[in-house]
């Protein structure tokens, strides 16, 4: 979710409420002896990152553990460079850096005919993409690309039920950008297809997925708006993801990541839940990390948005022994 999109879920808000629960395996005492990674996006309250270290080592004495994954945003908008400095001093915290890129101006929504998924196949960024890999391949060290999230949607330009896309063009894309790293050889970018979880109209996964040989890692972005919004429903954890991580499975062979995971306290127990999310993630063998979404936006998704909250994050993290 997007620092700079501060409304873009709330389509989702109507559609997310009305799924049925579905079977993950169950919170179970014979949890791996290290189960997924913890990893959180932690933004500085004024979105100027000059805070971000002490954010995050507020965010660490909350919980009682560093994330070992460290997520941010960046825009193509403005030809915005590899932030190598950021993802630095996330490497230098122990953490993975994982940075979410966006094909688009930010501030301009999903109708955007410069960033046209036609455009990006034919050569239109080519310059600025190969700089970005440039400096990526020097940084030297492992980084987790996620380009063009949440593509099965329908809020971003690089959608395609929007912006005069077609089918086929996200892979189509996604193979373009990405044949431009491998090119000069930054074999250190690791590449993390995430869409959002499935809801009723939203884009089928099998047409987006660049296969295998395409992604490093697969991932899916879920909330649970609970009665935020007048149109959705409050949802346990299986409800919100289980049907995706089916299809996902179906579909690659790689670990999964959730990238952006959030729990609002309206409608009902965020403790529970919260609780309730971690047991079953450790004990889903193809999870691999588990990314929480820190910030006060639509609503508090932060930890600590209740006492209540925040313990059950820090008993979790404590006794299912997350990295």
């Amino acid at each position: 979710m997007s620092q700079q999109t501060m409304t873009r879920r709330t389509l989702l808000a109507a559609t997310l409420g009305t799924g049925a629960a579905l079977a993950l395996p169950g919170p179970s005492s014979s949890a791996a002896a290290v189960a997924a990674r913890f990893g959180a996006y932690v933004p500085d309250p004024f979105w100027d990152w000059a805070g971000w270290p002490a954010q995050l080592n507020a965010f660490t004495s909350q919980v009682g553990r560093a994330p070992s994954i460290l997520h941010w945003f960046c825009a193509w908008g403005g030809e915005q460079p590899f932030p190598a400095a950021t993802a630095r001093k996330a490497a230098a915290r122990g953490a993975l850096p994982l940075i979410t890129w966006e094909p688009w101006n930010w501030s301009l929504g999903a109708t955007q005919a410069n960033y046209r998924l036609a455009k990006i196949t034919a050569g239109t960024f080519d310059a600025y993409v190969r700089t970005f890999a440039l400096a990526a391949k020097a940084y030297a060290a492992p980084v987790y690309l996620r380009f063009a999230p949440e593509m099965n949607g329908d809020w971003n330009p690089w959608s395609e039920k929007v912006n005069g896309n077609h089918a086929g063009d996200f892979v189509r894309a996604w193979n373009h950008v990405r044949s431009i790293f491998v090119s000069i050889g930054a074999t250190n970018v690791r590449w993390v297809w995430t869409p959002i979880v499935n809801y009723n109209g939203s884009t089928p996964l099998a047409g987006l997925f660049p296969g295998d040989g395409a992604v490093d890692l697969v991932g899916v972005d879920g909330y649970n708006w609970g009665t935020l919004r007048s149109t959705s429903t409050w949802q346990t954890y299986s409800q919100i993801f289980s049907a995706s991580l089916s299809q996902i499975r179906s579909l690659s062979g790689k670990p999964i990541w959730l990238a952006e995971v959030g729990c609002t306290e309206r409608g009902g127990d965020k403790a529970a839940w919260v609780t309730d999310m971690f047991a079953r993630v450790a004990v889903d063998s193809r999870i691999a990390a588990l990314v929480w979404f820190n910030a006060n936006k639509e609503t508090d998704w932060r930890v600590s948005s209740s006492a209540a909250s925040l313990r059950a994050f820090r008993t979790s993290l404590a006794t299912l022994n997350y990295r």
